[in-house]
Parts: C-alpha cells; structure tokens; sequence
C-alpha cells in the first residue's frame, strides 16, 4: 500500500494559498478515484482506494503544515506503511509556479512541513512530488507568500500542476517511482 500525502494547512482561510497546493493534489486524487477523505485519525483526514494498480492511502494532515509528521508518522505505523512506500506532495518556493520536481531523497530545503516528516520519521529517503510556487517579484516575508492566494494568471497554472501531480501518483501505483521520476521530470 502507498501512503500518498498532501501537505498543506487545514480551514477555509487557507484553502487557496499557495502552501496548500499539497491538498490540491490529493483532492483530485479523490475526485478521480471516488474516495472521499471522510475518515479521521491522527490529526489527518483520509481515504482508502482499492485500485487495479494497488491499494492507497490519502492523507490531508490536519496539524498545520509545520507538524506535519506528526500525522504522517502514527499513520504509517498503524497502516504498516513503511518509508520507501511513501509519497508526499508539497509545494517549492525555488522552482517556477507549475514546475514540477520529483525526488526520492534530499534534504528539507527550508520547508518546514518537510523537516517535521523528516524529524518524524527518522530519514530523508521517501518519495517527493514538489510543485513549484516560485518567488515573489517584490521584497516579501516568506510566509506571506506562502499563504498568499494565486493570482488571476497563476490559478490554471497550478491547477494544472496539482492534476500533473495526481497523475505522478497514479503512476507510482504501478510502477517503480525512479522511472516515474525519470519520466516526468523529463517533462
């Protein structure tokens, strides 16, 4: 079974910004296969889908993105999960809105969602789905970016995006992550 997780914030007030492009992903997920997130544990909202690709789980963190791992990790654990079946989505201030970016290890690269999981779970060496959310043109603290809407011309970008990144998880179900990888970043 996969673990496939979106990283974003949980509330109305954050359902648009740019740190929740993570949800985005995993809500087409859903939409596609028809698995609601209407169950609930360790802080998380999730949904069991039984594919002819195999089994997933999708996970929307309810923690905020900065505690992250502090669903991901019990989740895991309870599911019988382990690390190289994991796969998580998130948004990255360094690569252009829409870019997307796969990895199967690396470092947190300043995202704080990312060094919960890693703190959590106790390695850097687990599936990546980074997509892009670039930089502000103007002088602009970091967190008010990140939670800082789209623009007019940036939402069917990143709409795109998170349909792209569904489509990498899709993939993953039946096939290896590193030719996934090697395909899409190709792209």
């Amino acid at each position: 079974m996969k673990l496939i997780v979106g990283l974003g914030n949980p509330g109305k007030q954050y359902e648009q910004t740019r740190h929740n492009i993570g949800f985005h992903a995993i809500d087409r997920l859903a939409d596609r296969w028809n698995a609601p997130l209407n169950q609930t544990k360790f802080n998380g909202m999730y949904a069991t889908a039984h594919r002819p690709e195999g089994k997933a789980l999708l996970v929307k963190p309810l923690t905020y993105m900065n505690l992250s791992g502090e669903c991901i990790r019990p989740m895991m654990d309870y599911f019988g999960v382990a690390e190289e079946d994991l796969i998580v989505v998130y948004d990255d201030l360094d690569l252009p809105p829409g870019k997307l970016r796969l990895r199967q290890k690396g470092s947190p690269g300043g995202h704080n969602g990312m060094k919960s999981i890693i703190q959590h779970i106790g390695t850097r060496e687990f599936d990546r789905v980074r997509i892009g959310i670039g930089r502000p043109d103007v002088p602009m603290a970091v967190t008010d970016w990140v939670l800082g809407r789209f623009s007019d011309e940036e939402v069917p970008v990143m709409k795109e995006a998170a349909d792209r990144a569904a489509d990498v998880c899709e993939a993953a179900l039946a096939r290896p992550f590193l030719d996934v990888m090697n395909e899409f970043n190709a792209k």
